[in-house]
């Protein structure tokens, strides 16, 4: 193929070299196991570069952090936790919000489940409700992801 992407069909190995050489291109080898090997005319530097670029644009630094909290945590303590979870938020991390019970705290789950709701409605603007609060034992446990 040439630079412009039209096929020249089967021409001699030495005269593709000198259509490359003249436009300022490369030769590649896309297809080595073909009868005739199948080559094209192009910037390899920049092909390796774009297929780096598109392989590294893949990734995501998402990392995962917890704000722990318990049922008669103090409205102020909360708070600060919240503001702290709205960092992690900005910074594209997940939050995993945790409501863990002590003890007779098991009796009245429901005040777990208001403090929940009210974490969840107050970072609702920094970011989605990924996993809904859901009771794993002695925890209530819900994920928050970035918007």
């Amino acid at each position: 193929m040439s630079e412009e992407g039209e096929q020249l069909g089967i021409i001699p190995t030495e005269e593709a070299l000198e259509r490359a050489r003249d436009a300022g291109l490369d030769l590649v080898e896309v297809a080595p196991n073909e009868r005739p090997p199948v080559c094209r005319i192009m910037d390899y530097g920049k092909y390796k570069y774009d297929k780096n670029k598109k392989k590294n644009t893949g990734q995501s630094h998402t990392k995962t952090k917890e704000i722990r909290l318990r049922p008669k945590t103090g409205q102020e303590d909360i708070r600060t936790k919240i503001r702290q979870a709205e960092k992690f938020l900005e910074h594209k991390d997940k939050v995993q919000v945790s409501v863990l019970f002590r003890g007779r705290e098991m009796a009245h789950i429901e005040e777990g489940h208001k403090v929940m709701e009210m974490v969840i409605e107050t970072l609702s603007e920094h970011g989605k409700v990924e996993t809904a609060p859901q009771q794993h034992g002695r925890r209530i446990i819900c994920m928050i992801a970035p918007k």
